[in-house]
């Protein structure tokens, strides 16, 4: 303590002589002054002295306390004395190291310290009590109470007794602090009545040792040959051009991993592969779907994380985790995976460097585990649209609506990881003749046998309409005309639906709606006003009129229920409100046009699915121009059986009857 003026001589050696009548030692001394009586100086003194107790001078316990602390974190301990329990003296230098080694890998981020109170003191020993609080990983905090334990000095100086527990009170020497990564079991996409549709499954990883390879380019060979025998077959196939570069560039007894299998499909070739040279097998656990194809393009999948997604996660996602890429497992990963937790242990170091197997958890933060998302699809009617569609030879996509509900129960695609389904924006072709007629019954511009002549041409503007392979039929009932599918016959009844008909019969059906669907959709663009030519086109679905399959399908259920109703994938969480339903249809129109659809398979275009067990089937065929090239079309069909409405698109598949047809066939008769 520095005095704002200098003190008499005599005063001065006084003072020096209490700095150790304040000690206990020294208390009997002062207590036999007091008793032989002192003169008013010496009572001066003590007064001074009590002042001098009272003051926490440059060495008193919380000045060296906060010293320490201050050298914590700034790493530079030589404005503090240490010694160890046994009083012998430690250089600050060597405090400072085992600090460091000490904190293992929470020493990146120091932490944040304080001392709590004032140090209690008992003559020359003292105890401070410091919060010593660590931010770890994911703005996590432990926070925790230590003690720190002083003795005073002959030369009067407080001195810190080091020891590993003033940095945490379980460690000891040796012993370091480390952060244990705890993930969340991954929540599940689930069907519409809760259950799973992406479980942890069986597979079989298939790979080669290098050096037990004797003949590389025939073991490719055979790998390539059993491959490519595995039914259904693997899309895209397995590509093992690289693996002969891989196997020379890896360490000798590697696992150079070729592809990874199904445990069913691996069984399929086990004979085949098991006994090749150099093979190895691994099992494990992955998430999958109930099959390769289940809804692959809707769902997404579950991988490994892969760099881009930890740099894109930074701290939420690392090496061997599990992330969600496509679909509804990329758009709902964060939600699907839950948050990270973690725990922190004091690990010890065996006199090799090794570090001990077993460890002590001092922290836990739990995960938090991910949530489910609940969707529509009906486990049967996806199975029944993924083997309807597998095999086409074109891109391909099949999707089915509950007519009650607007349900989405299952959402096919072919040939493609994007989902057609949903987002394809494609004209529709002769489909959308189920929307040009409403339209046309609701301006009660046709009636079911009223006549509608079908050329074999029709031209407006200039622009030249045909029917394909170029038929005609005459003077018939409009119910043949939608039967048959006659381009000629709608292209002469364009002008009755006006500028706006056409996009009001489509609206009334959803089409062009805001929908809440939980996941990307196109809801169609309707042609409206244009030229008399874009009129007359846009009638049989061509024009700039765009739709997906999904828009379509959902269309169709809206002329079986009577009214549109938005489709629904995703019910928790909830998607928000979704859009409102559309106006009830009139019964005058909808009943009619019901019985073209009916016709359309009685006595039409769609009479390959007149004999599909399960009830009527409604339906209309679409042939759909793409560019200028009227050889260039996409193939249509959409239609109901019962309470299931479907659409059916095949990019570039020319005949509706040659190919979307077998398509629904093979759909429905897969439900039963």
């Amino acid at each position: 303590m520095r005095f704002p003026t200098p003190l008499p001589r005599p005063l001065l050696r006084h003072t020096a002589r209490l700095r150790h009548t304040a000690r206990p030692r020294h208390t009997a001394r002062l207590r036999h002054t007091a008793r032989r009586g002192t003169t008013v100086a010496l009572a001066g003194v003590l007064l001074t002295a009590g002042a001098l107790a009272g003051c926490s001078g440059s060495d008193g316990p919380d000045q060296a306390v906060d010293a320490f602390l201050a050298g914590w974190l700034g790493g530079d301990m030589h404005r503090v004395g240490f010694r160890n329990p046994a009083g012998e003296r430690v250089p600050a230098d060597e405090v400072t190291e085992e600090i460091k080694q000490l904190s293992g890998e929470l020493g990146k981020t120091p932490p944040k310290l304080r001392r709590e109170g004032e140090a209690k003191v008992n003559e020359d020993t003292a105890t401070a009590t410091v919060r010593v609080d660590w931010t770890l990983p994911g703005d996590t905090h432990w926070s925790y109470p230590s003690e720190i334990h002083l003795n005073r000095g002959d030369d009067d100086e407080w001195q810190v007794i080091w020891e590993p527990k003033v940095v945490e009170p379980r460690l000891t020497s040796g012993d370091e602090l480390a952060v244990r990564r705890l993930t969340a079991s991954r929540a599940a996409v689930t069907d519409g009545a809760g259950a799973p549709l992406v479980a942890p499954r069986p597979v079989v990883v298939v790979g080669v040792q290098p050096d037990q390879v004797t003949d590389v380019p025939g073991l490719v060979r055979q790998l390539d040959t059993a491959f490519r025998a595995i039914r259904p077959p693997i899309t895209p196939p397995v590509d093992l051009a690289d693996l002969p570069g891989r196997l020379k560039e890896a360490k000798p007894n590697a696992f150079v991993e070729v592809v990874t299998l199904r445990r069913e499909a691996y069984l399929q070739i086990k004979p085949r592969i098991h006994h090749l040279s150099g093979t190895k097998f691994r099992d494990e656990q992955r998430e999958l779907a109930p099959t390769r194809d289940f809804a692959r393009a809707l769902l997404g999948s579950v991988d490994p994380a892969q760099a881009d997604d930890i740099a894109a996660n930074p701290g939420l996602v690392q090496e061997g985790d599990s992330v969600g890429h496509g679909g509804l497992q990329g758009r709902y990963d964060k939600q699907l995976r839950g948050g990270v937790g973690l725990s922190v242990v004091i690990v010890s170091k065996l006199p090799d460097g090794t570090v001990a197997p077993d460890s002590k958890e001092v922290f836990r933060r739990e995960p938090q585990a991910g949530v489910p998302v609940k969707t529509t699809l009906d486990v049967p009617t996806q199975n029944a649209a993924d083997d309807a569609v597998r095999g086409s030879r074109q891109r391909a996509a099949l999707v089915a609506v509950r007519v009650g509900d607007g349900a989405v129960l299952a959402a096919a695609n072919a040939g493609t990881a994007e989902n057609l389904a949903f987002t394809a924006q494609v004209p529709p072709g002769s489909t959308f003749k189920m929307v040009s007629t409403l339209g046309l019954l609701d301006l009660g511009a046709v009636s079911l046998d009223g006549p509608v002549a079908c050329p074999k041409t029709f031209t407006v503007d200039g622009r030249s309409f045909k029917n394909s392979d170029n038929f005609a039929l005459g003077s018939v009932p409009f119910r043949t005309d939608f039967a048959k599918s006659c381009n000629t016959a709608f292209a002469a009844l364009a002008p009755k639906l006006g500028p706006d008909g056409l996009a009001n019969a489509g609206r009334s059906l959803g089409l062009e709606a805001e929908w809440k669907l939980g996941t990307d959709a196109f809801t169609g663009k309707v042609s409206a006003g244009g030229s008399a030519a874009e009129r007359a086109a846009a009638s049989f679905g061509q024009g700039t009129t765009v739709v997906s399959p999904l828009a379509m399908a959902a269309a169709t259920a809206g002329v079986a229920r009577g009214q549109w109703q938005q489709p629904k994938l995703v019910l928790e969480p909830g998607p928000g409100e979704p859009a409102p339903p559309g106006p009830q249809l009139k019964a005058g129109s909808v009943e009619p046009l019901r019985t073209m659809m009916r016709e359309v398979v009685t006595k039409g275009t769609g009479s390959a699915l007149a004999d599909v067990p399960g009830g009527p089937v409604y339906g209309k065929t679409g042939t759909a121009e793409y560019d200028d090239n009227p050889a260039h079309t996409h193939a249509w069909f959409v239609g109901w059986q019962g309470d299931v409405a479907f659409a059916v698109f095949v990019e570039k598949g020319g005949s509706s009857t040659a190919t979307a047809v077998p398509i629904v066939e093979k759909f429905l008769r897969g439900l039963r």
